[in-house]
């Protein structure tokens, strides 16, 4: 327990002034993101900074590693986006505090290395298609609501206003970081458009137009809705989708941290955080959240090296929601999606288009589909299962094509077999059609150095190969079985007769 109670550990010097400074900055950051994905989800702002501030704090005290960043996150929140339309907000709580029971599980049961099955493709696939989306839904910015609730484009002066303060926005998150990294640039650039629109008093679309903000500390609250299979069914597949996205990108943050401080976070204890945190959320009305990587980033560059400024960065929010709503009301959109548009095309991986012809045939594919479904099905969660299932089939029709057999008789006349590459699902009727029982001699031995039984149907493979020595009045024999082999055919005795030769040198020590 005492890992968790050193918070603020005073082994390590903190630079306060670090710690304060990166803690309102990424605050400052945080609001903008969390706000427009709140918005983009067709959520209360309130919401989205609710989970800015409980994600932030939480995660800040347990969390796994010190200066990372979780809040109310974009990937997390595109996920449930379909939910939210079909079945409302207390569904969305629901499922958010299911995610939260799956990652407190994945620490707990030290789960967390098994991110590392999703493939790179997937990863940039998923990737690109969220940025597409979060590019996508700052488009729809540009549409108003008239009186009578009919949606058409913004049009006229009120649409180059608009499409102008966002050029703006851009440029300004572009070209700033040249001067200066002390103050991010996001920051500087809604601070600049609000001064311009307020200055010059421009009518422009702002956050009160969408929303109000003014809000009170968040309340506890149980998700109501009814308490019965059919909920969870609904709710299932999103919470697990959510609880695995919020992971992955959570863990690879983590590990991206690790790599900048050169030091070592703990995944597991972070899943854990990660969990509690969104668990939280669920029960006090916040849309639920993961590591956020930009905002890290300027923590990080920012100099803080200690739990602090998360903590610092939480309460500035929660802050901000009880007295600084009327401010924040008057922010103009423009400002959040032209914010918003940056973290998309900085989402988006590049890298991936570069590279595009030095990856195999399969990856592209894996990776054009995923972002495909991201797009089109806005159902990440899919798109992430599709990807990883058609990468394992490659992975297998590769390993199928793998197998081989080397025959020779010795002076006994007994004939050896002697197999390389895995016998599974995929390799077994390869295996099978390299035996001849029919020519073959009285004796013959199969020699697993190389190889390793796998699943049932190579179980299943090698029993039927056997019967048919068996008619045949042949004997067959297995070699050099591998102990996990063995087992395997032991367990599986009921089913199949094999004989298995033993090898006492083999038990020991394997042959030279």
């Amino acid at each position: 327990m005492n890992s968790y109670l050193n918070i603020f550990d005073f082994s390590k010097k903190i630079n306060y002034k670090n710690e304060l400074l990166a803690g309102f900055t990424v605050a400052m950051t945080m609001i903008p993101e969390s706000l427009s994905f709140a918005i983009l989800a067709g959520l209360s702002p309130l919401t989205g900074l609710y989970a800015a501030f409980m994600m932030g704090l939480v995660t800040a005290i347990l969390g796994g590693r010190p200066g990372m960043v979780s809040g109310g996150a974009g990937a997390t929140i595109v996920v449930l986006i379909a939910l939210i339309k079909t079945h409302g907000i207390e569904y969305l709580f629901a499922t958010v505090v299911l995610a939260g029971i799956f990652q407190l599980l994945v620490g707990v049961f030290k789960l967390g290395k098994f991110v590392r099955l999703i493939p790179q493709p997937v990863m940039y696939g998923f990737l690109n298609g969220l940025a597409v989306i979060i590019f996508m839904a700052q488009i729809e910015q540009f549409k108003i609501t008239d009186s009578n609730g009919v949606v058409g484009w913004l049009q006229g002066t009120s649409l180059y206003i608009m499409a102008g303060l966002t050029a703006l926005t851009i440029a300004i998150v572009y070209f700033f970081p040249k001067i200066t990294k002390v103050i991010p640039a996001s920051l500087v650039a809604i601070l600049i458009v609000f001064a311009v629109v307020l200055g010059f008093n421009i009518h422009t679309k702002t956050v009160a137009d969408i929303a109000s903000i003014s809000g009170s500390l968040p309340g506890f609250h149980i998700p109501q809705i009814p308490f019965s299979l059919k909920t969870l069914e609904i709710i299932f597949p999103y919470a697990m989708i959510m609880a695995g996205v919020g992971l992955i990108e959570s863990l690879l943050t983590l590990s991206m941290v690790d790599e900048i401080t050169d030091s070592k976070g703990n995944a597991n204890r972070e899943s854990v955080a990660q969990g509690v945190a969104n668990i939280t959320n669920g029960f006090f009305g916040g849309m639920g959240g993961c590591a956020m990587v930009a905002q890290t980033l300027v923590n990080l560059n920012a100099g803080s090296r200690a739990r602090l400024s998360g903590i610092i960065a939480s309460i500035t929010i929660l802050i901000i929601i009880l007295v600084g709503a009327p401010f924040i009301e008057k922010i103009p959109m423009a400002a959040l999606v032209g914010v918003m548009m940056m973290v998309a095309i900085s989402t988006f991986q590049w890298v991936s288009i570069r590279i595009v012809n030095k990856m195999p045939k399969s990856d592209i594919f894996v990776g054009i589909t995923v972002a495909l479904i991201t797009v089109f099905l806005h159902n990440l969660a899919l798109a992430v299962l599709v990807g990883v299932i058609i990468s394992a089939l490659v992975f297998a029709w590769d390993n199928a094509k793998r197998i081989r057999a080397r025959k020779h008789i010795d002076e006994n006349g007994v004939k050896y077999y002697e197999i390389s590459g895995p016998l599974f699902f995929g390799s077994v009727t390869a295996f099978t059609d390299k035996f001849d029982p029919a020519n073959d001699p009285a004796e013959v031995i199969i020699d697993f150095k190389e190889s390793r039984i796998v699943d049932m149907s190579a179980i299943d493979a090698l029993d039927k190969l056997s019967k048919r020595y068996a008619q045949l009045n042949k004997k067959l024999h297995l070699k050099h079985l591998s102990e996990d082999c063995r087992k395997m055919l032991k367990n599986a005795e009921a089913v199949i007769e094999v004989n298995i030769q033993d090898d006492p040198t083999y038990k020991v020590m394997p042959e030279k």
